[in-house]
């Protein structure tokens, strides 16, 4: 797991190879990952956009955008965790994420960008 804090909102990144559901023969790797934001803050903050970073060892190299997080515009009281699962799928079987959610601070009614750590998504067999 890896996590990183901004402005007191903590985003923790765990990742898992969908073995079942990848057929490296046609070049086609599927990761799960799971973010848990937790807001350490004093203010309550509403997600109001994603953009994500994918790029493959291959060198392909993607961005994602959009509003909230599948489907989804949280708000996250202080004390408070947000979890939610999501998929990526690569035509390589190593590859990274990384990115940020924009955030409102429903007291000061500012937007926050809130980073998302860096991950890695490595196919099991690529391990040693």
């Amino acid at each position: 797991m890896v996590q990183l804090k901004s402005y007191g909102i903590c985003v923790a990144v765990e990742v898992f190879y969908q073995e079942e559901q990848s057929r490296p023969v046609l070049s086609e790797y599927l990761f799960a990952y799971r973010i848990t934001i937790e807001n350490q803050s004093r203010a309550p903050i509403k997600l109001l956009k994603r953009k994500w970073n994918i790029i493959e060892s291959s060198g392909i190299t993607r961005i994602v955008e959009g509003d909230g997080v599948v489907g989804e515009q949280p708000i996250i009281v202080p004390g408070n965790k947000y979890q939610y699962v999501s998929a990526a799928n690569l035509k390589s079987d190593i590859g990274k994420m990384f990115g940020h959610y924009l955030v409102l601070d429903l007291l000061e009614k500012k937007e926050l960008k809130i980073s998302i750590p860096e991950f890695k998504l490595i196919a099991p067999f690529k391990q040693n």
